[in-house]
């Protein structure tokens, strides 16, 4: 088996559009020390309202292009994630509000991520965030972006995703994130195979066995192996090797 090493480092930038329209710094995303993003001056910026039992957060104003490739959209509305929401607020494109909307601070934003009632890593923030100034389109891997059918219960399908957000557990080796490449032809209802799936170890390199049970487990997409050190992201791959039969 033969590992590669990679680690993105280009400027690439989002590729996304959507019938909101778009300004052409919408994506940009400059980093300062700690890869931080800079705030960005945005003359169009959303807002959402946390929903703490979900852990999520719900879109009750759209601005901008960038909701072609945010978000679920379930019954008419659109749900962040939190490791959206999070990138959204650090790069100016969100305001966030409370359950009583008071506006939520970007510190308040990082304490949600350090709750351990949302069962998010920073680690993978870390990496979300990464391959989000790269251009990539990015989502949590094993949900759907929209769904079809509409039940009786407008909040049925949100509090099934809480559920699994309760089982899921942060240092177990999974599969985290459906990666796709910037395309202006990007659909949610229709995203196709993602690029790749990025999967993450708990912080240790993966054994044969438990690379072969993510690839089983990834139904055969390609998948890569996140390293996070001190801020920098790199990507692990792996390729199987013949090797020639000893004589």
């Amino acid at each position: 088996m033969k590992t590669d090493w990679a680690s993105f480092s280009d400027g690439t930038t989002d590729d996304e559009d959507n019938e909101h329209g778009f300004d052409d710094d919408e994506n940009i995303c400059s980093y300062s020390s700690g890869y931080i993003p800079k705030l960005q001056f945005r003359k169009d910026i959303s807002k959402a309202k946390w929903i703490d039992k979900f852990g999520m957060a719900e879109i009750v104003e759209m601005k901008g292009r960038l909701w072609a490739t945010t978000g679920i959209v379930r019954n008419g509305k659109i749900y962040c994630f939190i490791e959206e929401t999070l990138y959204l607020v650090e790069i100016g494109a969100l305001h966030l509000f409370d359950h009583i909307d008071t506006p939520m601070s970007l510190k308040d934003v990082y304490d949600k991520v350090s709750e351990a009632k949302n069962r998010f890593s920073w680690v993978a923030f870390e990496a979300y965030r990464h391959l989000k100034c790269l251009g990539y389109i990015v989502q949590r891997h094993g949900f759907l972006w929209t769904v079809k059918s509409v039940t009786a219960d407008s909040s049925e399908d949100i509090y099934f995703i809480c559920e699994r957000f309760k089982r899921m557990n942060v240092n177990e080796v999974k599969p985290v994130f459906d990666v796709y490449p910037p395309s202006s032809r990007f659909r949610k209802s229709s995203p196709g195979q993602p690029s790749f799936i990025l999967c993450f170890t708990g912080g240790f390199p993966p054994s044969k066995q438990e690379i072969e049970e993510l690839e089983r487990c990834c139904n055969g997409s390609p998948i890569k192996v996140c390293n996070v050190d001190h801020g920098r992201v790199s990507f692990i791959s792996f390729k199987k090797v013949e090797l020639p039969a000893l004589p």
